[in-house]
């Protein structure tokens, strides 16, 4: 499936956008559990714990109304208060018993349940008159059990509450934990896209990119290989149809060039004397066939290299390097070159040794000098004119020397 550079970007930010919300939703889904689970244990808790202050204040009430029946004479109304305060206290108890299911805190609700019952029946049959009837005497034991099964109820409540407080914090934890392994998956998950969903859409740019930086060499034998079909498809079309254009163009060029030289050349050769043609940075670019004849020198020995590396005649690189210091024309410049064999040294040869002499032995030197130019044989003898050809740098200048026998009019 071929998408346009627009949609995959647009895909792409779908895609994130998905990705954050489903993040989001198991955030808020691990948050909700979390909540629930908290709040069913909160709730049964409170519950519980209402119950049991309702249990505490009925027993406390039930042990304060057996104190006065013990203690005092008793009357109907004080047997009628404590029934009803039996009535309430097992009513609670049968409320608290629905909010447990351990065995161990069923046995003592059980255990109240039935010594209330038992407190019950004893109320009812009991002579209120007689102090030191079985029956009330019964009471006091059946609410000091009362109060036992309790008092071990609490101890039992008190290390469900802790229980109940680890399970918190264990619940806590493990969301935590779950929150913490979502968070890490997505953040590697995003890493993930982050390397590859860019590299995909910066790759074609960066074939153009390397293309460019070809096309800046001058080399036009380069194409920008894209298959999909969308925007930066088109821009890889346009970019090798225009690469195709440069190659002809280069091709066109190069066959104008060629041309030119030709035609330089055959001018060169008209005009019967010496040419010589450089650049700005002294390397010989062009000698015509009357130079060759006259240095004995092939084209490889010479072109492209820089005159003070071949074996060009001293004198001509002088005036060479006198046009180029000063970017104007030279006229008239006096050359002579002489003659190479093995018994004659060239100009820069004798120059040299001229010189060194000059630094030993003084004035002996001149005489020396006088006879090395004696025995100098010379092949040419002439004037050199050269002429600057500017370009829009001074890198980009080219220089050319015509050389002649005789004295060239101004």
């Amino acid at each position: 499936m071929n998408l346009s550079l627009r949609n995959r970007v647009a895909w792409s930010f779908s895609f994130a956008a998905a990705v954050v919300i489903l993040l989001a939703f198991i955030v808020f889904y691990h948050l909700n559990n979390l909540n629930k689970e908290i709040e069913s244990i909160t709730d049964r808790s409170n519950k519980v714990t209402l119950i049991t202050d309702e249990v505490r204040i009925s027993a406390v009430a039930i042990l304060k109304n057996q104190r006065r029946i013990l203690t005092k004479k008793p009357t109907p109304e004080m047997v009628e208060r404590i029934l009803n305060l039996c009535e309430s206290f097992t009513s609670q108890l049968q409320r608290l018993d629905t909010h447990y299911d351990e065995p161990e805190v069923k046995k003592i609700i059980g255990q109240m349940l039935s010594y209330t019952d038992s407190l019950k029946v004893i109320l009812s049959k009991a002579s209120l008159f007689h102090r030191n009837n079985i029956g009330m005497t019964s009471i006091g034991e059946l609410a000091d059990k009362i109060l036992d099964a309790f008092s071990e109820f609490q101890d039992i409540q008190y290390y469900q509450n802790v229980e109940r407080e680890e399970k918190i914090k264990g619940i806590i934890n493990e969301t935590k934990r779950k929150m913490m392994i979502t968070l890490i998956i997505a953040f590697l998950w995003t890493i993930i896209l982050g390397l590859v969903i860019p590299g995909k859409i910066a790759l074609p740019f960066k074939k153009i990119k390397d293309a460019i930086r070809e096309l800046q060499d001058c080399n036009f034998d380069v194409s920008i290989y894209y298959s999909q079909d969308d925007e930066i498809g088109e821009i890889a079309q346009e970019m090798n149809k225009m690469i195709h254009s440069f190659k002809k163009f280069e091709e066109l060029r190069a066959d104008k060039i060629v041309v030119e030289n030709r035609k330089f050349d055959v001018l060169a050769n008209m005009v019967k004397r010496p040419v010589l043609l450089t650049n700005a940075k002294g390397e010989l670019m062009y000698m015509n066939n009357q130079i060759y004849q006259l240095l004995q020198v092939q084209s490889e020995d010479t072109i492209g290299k820089v005159m003070t590396d071949s074996i060009i005649p001293q004198c001509i690189i002088e005036t060479y390097e006198l046009a180029i210091k000063r970017r104007s024309k030279i006229e008239n410049q006096e050359i002579k070159i002489a003659k190479r064999d093995d018994s004659t040294k060239s100009d820069k040869e004798v120059g040299d040794k001229i010189s060194v002499k000059v630094d030993i032995e003084g004035d002996e030197v001149t005489e020396e000098q006088e006879e090395a130019e004696e025995v100098v044989e010379y092949i040419y003898e002439g004037y050199a004119s050269v002429i600057p050809i500017r370009g829009r740098d001074s890198s980009l200048d080219y220089y050319l020397m015509v050389m002649s026998k005789q004295v060239e009019a101004s």
